[in-house]
């Protein structure tokens, strides 16, 4: 099978393949993957049986910067016309404890296939595109849009507990939804889903809002919650909001904190960790979602964004479309400017002068943003 996509021939990647001139090299991963389907590639990650220092002295020599990004692991990341490209020497596992991996630089690209996850993503190509597939399986695996871990899945999990949530995460955005999950994975799933508690509460929040931002999570989300997967992660949390939600916002960019808060559960922000901002709009997204604040002085008071968010979110928990008198009322609140300034009352200063400015800014809302700054201060 051949790759054929653009950014084989970007000059930048050239220009790596070039550097890397006698020494075996292979596009790997999700830049395979994606590209044989036809979908937007974001990172461009190449294997090689070069060690790390070679790659470093052979990036340098071609006047490109080679940066230690995770010289740990033996991944160099060589930046070539403005493109970075993430090239990681051939590898096989010596020991794994659930979290991480002891390894062992290889030149064999059987080695380095078998100790990836999924048999989608232990595809490689050659500069030229092209495919090879280490495993077999692959190709027909992709084909078949089927995610299927590389030999046993319960071997597979237990070098890497995160695994499991890869799993749901990569039939989520690539597996035919009909044609449901491989019964063995889902079961190896279950069986271990205890060993997601010894995961870093990063590592978990990363991989479960990169499967919400899927286009339809939810048939993925039923299946983790009936295998123990989810409340192993967000005890209390469910899906059947979450399937209603995703039937409704179908005019909305996928978002993974609007789907966050429809999972529910007690202390979803403590047992994930949330930047402060995501926090705070899945904390609005839970207190609003049932609540009957006006969608104009919602607009106002959060802007458009989060205010679709909330709309989308109270259609599904009262199962009604959104209306369009509450898109126009949101709308114009989100539009809307308070007409009147601290300098409008010279004769107020402190704290006075705040209770004041709130007064008239209720009242200016209350009349769903009409009164003028002359109404308001007459």
């Amino acid at each position: 099978m051949k790759l054929q996509a653009e950014w084989l021939a970007h000059p930048g990647t050239v220009a790596v393949f070039d550097a890397l001139s006698g020494h075996d090299a292979w596009f790997v991963g999700g830049c395979v993957r994606n590209g044989l389907l036809g979908q937007h590639v974001n990172d461009i990650d190449i294997a090689t049986d070069a060690t790390p220092d070679q790659v470093v002295a052979l990036a340098e020599a071609a006047g490109l910067r080679a940066v230690p990004t995770g010289i740990d692991h033996g991944t160099i990341t060589v930046v070539a016309q403005d493109k970075p490209h993430e090239i990681t020497t051939l590898r096989a596992d010596l020991e794994t404890d659930g979290r991480h991996a002891t390894v062992a630089f290889s030149s064999v690209i059987k080695d380095d296939a078998a100790r990836r996850d999924f048999t989608i993503n232990a595809l490689y190509a050659t500069r030229n595109g092209d495919v090879l597939d280490p495993n077999g399986g692959g190709l027909d695996d992709l084909a078949a849009r089927r995610v299927r871990f590389i030999g046993d899945p319960a071997q597979r999990i237990t070098e890497d507990y995160l695994r499991i949530l890869r799993f749901f995460r990569f039939h989520a955005w690539y597996a035919d939804p009909e044609g449901g999950l491989d019964a063995e994975a889902l079961a190896a799933c279950a069986a271990h889903s205890d060993g997601l508690a010894k995961l870093a509460k990063e590592r978990i929040t990363t991989e479960l809002l990169k499967l919400l931002r899927a286009v339809d999570p939810a048939p993925s989300v039923a299946a983790m919650e009936k295998s123990g997967v989810l409340s192993a992660i967000l005890p209390g949390a469910q899906s059947e909001l979450l399937t209603v939600l995703t039937g409704q916002e179908t005019s909305l960019v996928p978002d993974a904190i609007r789907r966050l808060a429809a999972l529910g559960g007690p202390d979803t922000a403590g047992h994930l960790r949330l930047s402060k901002v995501e926090a705070k709009r899945l904390e609005l997204y839970r207190d609003e979602m049932a609540a009957t604040t006006p969608p104009g002085v919602l607009g106002y008071l959060h802007g458009a964004g989060a205010t679709q968010d909330i709309l989308a979110l109270r259609a599904a928990v009262f199962e009604q479309p959104i209306s369009q008198n509450d898109r126009d009322e949101a709308e114009t609140g989100a539009t809307a400017t308070f007409p009147v300034r601290a300098a409008d009352l010279p004769d107020l200063e402190g704290a006075a002068l705040g209770q004041r400015l709130r007064e008239l800014e209720q009242r200016w809302i209350d009349s769903n943003f009409t009164l003028t700054k002359q109404a308001l201060l007459g």
